[in-house]
């Protein structure tokens, strides 16, 4: 087979609902998801072994080779063709990381996802499988829905997903002040016992007005930056919305029309885009 690339695009909670956390320890979520034109490339390539090489802006950040997502990834698409009695042989993988790492619009999630499309295509399997997503839960919650790659509705811890008919497409800046906010300890922000209730579902889909993200307070607590980014964002012609995507620290500005001009410190991430 022939080297061939996959896009890894960032992920983008436009709405992001706590309903409360369950008796396993999971937390319950109601999300409206939407995908970037900007993101990751994961390049594969017949090998002798399986390896992983990162280029980019953001490859120093990742963990090591073995401790990557991609390789979970390799070890779950090994599962699937091995029990197709379709073994998959050695295959590299050259990641082109543009995305900051921990930053709340799923990169981890979309490189994992496009792994699993890209090792299966070497065994013939489609991706597209119930199987395939089961296993991608099993890595991270945000896998199933980056498999998808569509926007949607995602529900559950993040396999319940049901596409959005007529989705418009947005304009969008993203803006990240490049402190990583890990998503557990966010999460932990909020207090929840087991069992316990939070907040209500997302009662429009269509309807941004009703739609926050409560994972924003415990965030900013934890890196206050994170409401600096939505103030200025805010305040700035032109924008109809700002909001924090995710566990953070990645903020969202939308916009219609002619590009606004945020006042951002030259330090931080920032990317435009339109998000479909």
């Amino acid at each position: 087979m022939q080297p061939f690339s996959l896009f890894a695009p960032a992920k983008i909670n436009l709405a992001l609902h706590v309903l409360g956390r369950r008796a396993d320890g999971y937390h319950d979520l109601d999300s409206i998801v939407a995908f970037a034109d900007v993101g990751d490339v994961l390049t594969f390539a017949p090998a002798e072994r399986f390896a992983i090489e990162a280029a980019g802006p953001f490859a120093s950040a990742l963990p090591s080779e073995h401790d990557n997502i991609i390789a979970k990834a390799w070890s779950a698409a090994s599962e699937i063709a091995a029990k197709r009695g379709k073994p998959l042989p050695p295959v590299s993988v050259r990641l082109r990381k543009n995305l900051p790492v921990a930053s709340g619009i799923g990169g981890g999630s979309a490189n994992a996802a496009a792994a699993l499309k890209g090792f299966l295509r070497f065994a013939g399997i489609d991706a597209a499988e119930p199987d395939v997503a089961a296993a991608g839960l099993a890595i991270g919650a945000d896998v199933p829905v980056c498999l998808f790659g569509k926007p949607c509705r995602m529900r559950g811890v993040g396999e319940r997903l049901t596409p959005l008919a007529g989705f418009r497409p947005l304009q969008a800046i993203l803006v990240n002040p490049l402190v990583a906010v890990p998503t557990p300890e966010v999460f932990r922000g909020l207090a929840l016992e087991r069992g316990q209730a939070f907040r209500d579902a997302i009662g429009n889909a269509n309807d941004p007005a009703a739609w926050r993200n409560d994972l924003a307070a415990p965030a900013i607590a934890l890196a206050p930056v994170i409401g600096e980014v939505l103030q200025r964002l805010a305040a700035t012609r032109g924008i109809i919305r700002a909001f924090m995507s995710g566990s953070g620290a990645t903020c969202v500005a939308l916009y219609e029309g002619a590009d606004p001009a945020p006042d951002l410190d030259p330090s931080w991430w920032a990317a435009r885009t339109v998000l479909g």
